[in-house]
């Protein structure tokens, strides 16, 4: 019999699992696919080198992931931003530097002023209860559109809007409660910090790929980690909880589930989750997001005085980057397709989706783009046990309905998923700081330290 046993061998569950044996109990974690790491993943691409198909990036602000990655000895380097930006709009692609395109000056302006007038609410969302904030159901009924629509005053500005919601969100501003956008600018330290490279959540990688710090923690772990293993059925009692996987069944004295809510839907629970609880699962989908990467023998852009950071409003990517190794070699440019754009792309074949990305690469830095020596593909939407990325986002009436079911335990079960993050919500860093509340939690139950919320 284990003390605890941990559903999911992501950052949060792995980082749970390691505080737990830290304690001193007897954790076993089951992990349903056949490798650890969640929505992280490292591609080899030769040599020893890999780049990162999914979650990649860290910012100075967040200390939860930088601390757990010294931990295990990963270190960090500077994403390569160095160079001109381009910018493709209405059929034009133009050259700039900082943080914004400054083409369109109407557009910026609308969307500065925008940007200031949801930072400015954004600063009385109450963080751990966001429908508690005043008004929080007048804002949870809008869509983020609903409110582009009716306060920003020019095209280009709702452009570069969208924008910016696909890139941090990975969704439709349709889609997405406005409550919702606030608290994760909230979350996130500001739209500024959310958006930017320097100084900002893309400022940084992970030399080795992200995946590295989920290896090395479970590693550290051994067998007390075990692979394809997908939990089924989770019986919880007052004094106790009986797990059932593919592999075995395993009793122990707590269970924490550290997956995405929506992926809740492929457990059995007895007796039977709360309502909202049930509900939540539901009303929490992933974005939408197809991560490609194009690998080259040297990153030529560079040569040409280009960054590699290109954004679009017009699909059928939003956005792509500079995503060589440290030393630059090989070369390697990652391209993002977000909400509806992925959606479409979705629709082609893979043969038509890697023509489709690389004429769109063509465009932007030439001809020599259409040279990639290995054309890596990964929609997360198509992955069993993840179905969709970056995290869960609520639509309207969201926060206000199921938000308080986030977080809250239910007798000897616990929670722990970058969605139920406090700060840095949906990243890496919420990831593992949700896996530190959820460890304080178990612990707590099981009668060995009081609980600290991180």
């Amino acid at each position: 019999m284990a003390d605890v046993v941990v559903v999911g061998a992501g950052l949060s569950g792995l980082v749970c699992a390691r505080r737990l044996d830290e304690a001193g109990l007897d954790v076993l974690v089951l992990e349903a696919r056949d490798r650890v790491g969640g929505r992280t993943l490292n591609e080899p691409i030769g040599a020893g080198r890999v780049v990162e198909m999914g979650g990649q990036w860290v910012g100075p602000n967040h200390a939860e992931i930088l601390r757990v990655a010294a931990e295990v000895g990963v270190d960090t380097f500077p994403t390569h931003i160095a160079g001109q930006h381009l910018f493709a709009h209405a059929g034009r692609t133009s050259r700039y530097r900082g943080h914004i395109p400054s083409r369109i000056p109407l557009g910026v302006l609308d969307f500065r002023i925008a940007q200031a007038r949801l930072e400015r609410m954004a600063r009385d969302i109450d963080l751990v209860d966001p429908a508690s904030t005043p008004l929080a159901r007048r804002l949870d009924t809008l869509t983020a559109e609903t409110w582009m629509r009716r306060h920003m005053h020019t095209q280009s500005g709702r452009r570069l809007m969208r924008l910016s919601i696909k890139a941090v969100l990975a969704t439709e501003p349709s889609e997405l409660s406005f409550l919702h956008w606030l608290f994760y600018i909230a979350t996130g330290g500001g739209l500024d910090s959310l958006i930017r490279t320097d100084g900002g959540y893309q400022q940084d990688r992970f030399v080795g790929g992200s995946q590295a710090i989920a290896l090395r923690l479970a590693d550290d772990l051994g067998d007390r980690v075990r692979l394809s293993s997908p939990v089924r059925r989770i019986e919880h009692r007052s004094d106790g909880v009986r797990v059932h996987s593919d592999a075995a069944c395993f009793d122990a004295a707590a269970v924490v589930v550290a997956v995405p809510p929506h992926l809740l839907t492929m457990i059995e629970f007895e007796p039977a989750l709360p309502a909202a609880c049930n509900q939540l699962s539901h009303r929490m989908p992933p974005g939408m997001v197809t991560k490609f990467v194009a690998v080259y023998p040297e990153p030529f852009w560079r040569a040409g005085g280009l960054s590699g950071h290109a954004t679009m409003t017009d699909g059928p990517i939003s956005m792509t980057f500079d995503n060589s190794p440290p030393d630059g070699s090989p070369g390697a440019l990652v391209a993002f397709a977000l909400g509806d754009d992925a959606r479409a792309l979705e629709r082609l074949s893979a043969e038509g989706r890697q023509e489709a990305v690389l004429d769109r690469l063509v465009e932007l830095f030439g001809p020599r783009a259409a040279d990639s020596v290995q054309f890596l593909e990964r929609c997360w939407g198509r992955e069993q046990w993840t179905r969709g990325c970056y995290a869960g986002f609520f639509g309207p009436g969201g926060w206000t309905s199921f938000g308080g079911t986030l977080r809250r335990p239910d007798g000897r079960l616990f929670w722990a998923s970058a969605e139920t993050a406090v700060h840095a919500h949906g990243s890496m860093d919420g990831a593992v700081s949700a896996g530190e509340r959820a460890a304080q939690e178990a612990l707590a139950a099981v009668g060995v330290v009081p609980p600290v919320v991180r």
